[in-house]
């Protein structure tokens, strides 16, 4: 049997209306995500990740129901209509439009994936991502140029976002751009309400399969651009992971944001702080330009709201014709014309050469609103860094906890950090590192074991003082047993120390202990 067209797109889109009898026949034939590892194995599991599926059509060769719904709903092949009615109740799947039949075979309309989020089911269920049919992300071949509409699934971005976001239970959230609905699904576990927008009104219809089909709440479906569907409304949380590409004409609009250059991120991050209620935080994924002449932290710095908090961290850097390579592949260029290729190609670098831009960063930005900083009672707290190295997800424990740290900070002078405590964080582990028999290390280095994973050189004094942070002595009584036990002046120590304290807090190694014995601004490795 052969496999489904993928070069239109269909003509309707199925309905929820028995999508509950749908989700338990796929969670009844273990259609998840540890159920496919199961049933294909590592290697072919790995090889769909890359749009290969040689591997999982030879592991579903027999006639079990979850080898009939993969075959189906994930690899799109037409099944015989008996294995189909076997595995899920084909009369509704027909009747509201997930499936059709031709002849004695069933065929899929859309692609149904299991979803467990970026650290397995951790928001307590098995999911399922609703999207066009031939539109997995992540493949090697790239996705091509589909048809106008189209709708992607789940890919390696917005799992990405999912496990950044901050998830503390919040009265409404506001998913802009959404997609497939992923983010919307997320924040639907511990939003009260969700609203969910997006330019593509064809999104908005597969966002509410995805949230039927997972079992969650309906959330509020707006059609517009941008902010422009919520008029002057307010939320605790924005997600959005836009169409971020920057390309000259912007034809794909499932990537290009049809702004020039990086202004659709810079627009989005900009408005995104009068729409956000004090302590609400709004999270996307973005790329910028690296500009001739120019830092590109400033150019990140010049985009935070006024009265906000910011966290920017730069995962990847590209230049000007590896992303021009990335992107002409993404949409299918490269196995066409060689001279239109060309064409593309030099369009593309032209584009580039005309506003100086040498290089494109791509990263994650976080911004908090702040009552304190938007009426001047404090500096803002804006972190622009640069992080290629290994983190471990989810973060977003990890990123509430770095806006708590830099709030204690804030409030806390070096007197007042000095009759603080501190406790090490319990995922830090000390290094020492040196020459083979040497009776000193020649430098110390404490290291985060989760989260950002981080690393930092600290000094003898460092060391020891870090190693003693228990949360049972103030920072001031650990110097002077430091100083009297190195034969070094505890006022010169207390002079000097504050600095390293307010880094090793700021980055997560040390937290503060409250009056209730409770640290402050720990998270997954904060």
């Amino acid at each position: 049997m052969g496999s489904v067209s993928t070069t239109s797109l269909p003509p309707r889109l199925p309905v929820p209306a028995h999508a509950d009898r749908l989700r338990e026949a796929l969670l009844a034939a273990d259609y998840t995500a540890d159920g496919l590892l199961d049933l294909l194995g590592a290697p072919a599991y790995a090889a769909l990740a890359r749009s290969e599926t040689v591997p999982a059509l030879r592991a579903t060769r027999g006639d079990s129901p979850l080898e009939t719904l993969v075959r189906l709903f994930l690899l799109q092949r037409a099944v015989d209509h008996d294995k189909a009615a076997a595995a899920l109740p084909l009369a509704e799947a027909l009747a509201d439009g997930w499936v059709v039949r031709e002849d004695d075979a069933v065929l899929a309309t859309v692609d149904i994936r299991p979803y467990g989020g970026p650290d397995g089911a951790q928001d307590g269920g098995n999911w399922f991502i609703v999207s066009d049919l031939g539109c997995a992300v992540g493949g090697a071949g790239g996705i091509g140029k589909k048809a106008e509409g189209v709708v992607l699934g789940v890919g390696g971005a917005s799992t990405t976002l999912a496990g950044i976001t901050v998830r503390t239970p919040v009265s409404s959230a506001l998913d802009l751009g959404t997609g497939s609905g992923i983010q919307a699904l997320h924040a639907a576990q511990h939003a009260t309400l969700v609203t969910a927008t997006d330019l593509n009104g064809r999104a908005l219809d597969f966002t509410r399969l995805t949230l039927a089909l997972s079992g969650a709440r309906e959330a509020e479906l707006l059609e517009g651009s941008l902010f422009e569907p919520v008029d002057g409304d307010t939320y605790d949380l924005i997600v959005s992971n836009p169409p971020f590409v920057i390309s000259p004409g912007a034809t794909l609009t499932y990537r290009d944001g049809g702004m020039g250059g990086d202004d659709l991120c810079r627009t989005l991050v900009q408005q995104a702080g009068e729409r956000l209620n004090d302590g609400g935080y709004a999270q996307f994924l973005a790329n910028w330009q690296h500009v001739e002449g120019e830092e590109w932290q400033d150019r990140l710095r010049s985009w935070v709201p006024r009265g906000c908090d910011a966290w920017i961290v730069q995962r990847e850097v590209q230049d000007v014709t590896q992303y021009t390579e990335l992107w002409l592949r993404d949409s299918g260029d490269h196995r066409g014309d060689p001279e239109e290729y060309r064409l593309a190609y030099g369009r593309w670098l032209d584009e580039f050469e005309a506003r100086k831009t040498r290089a494109i960063g791509f990263g994650w930005i976080t911004i908090r609103r702040n009552a304190a900083v938007e009426a001047g009672r404090a500096d803002p707290s804006i972190l622009i860094e640069e992080w290629p190295h290994p983190v471990e997800q989810p973060l977003g424990d990890t990123i509430r906890a770095h806006f708590e740290r830099q709030d204690y900070l804030r409030s806390h002078d070096d007197a007042a950090l000095l009759a603080d405590r501190f406790t090490l964080a319990p995922e830090v582990m000390q290094e020492q590192v040196g020459l083979p028999g040497a009776e000193d290390p020649e430098h110390v280095v404490l290291r985060q074991n989760r989260g950002m994973r981080r690393a930092t050189k600290v000094d003898h004094v460092g060391a020891g003082f870090a190693g003693v942070c228990d949360g049972t002595l103030s920072a001031g009584r650990i110097l002077d047993a430091i100083g009297q036990l190195m034969g070094e002046d505890p006022v010169i120590l207390r002079d000097r120390t504050p600095q390293a304290i307010r880094l090793l807090v700021e980055e997560g190694f040390l937290l503060p202990v409250g009056e209730d014995g409770e640290a402050v601004g720990q998270g997954s490795g904060a």
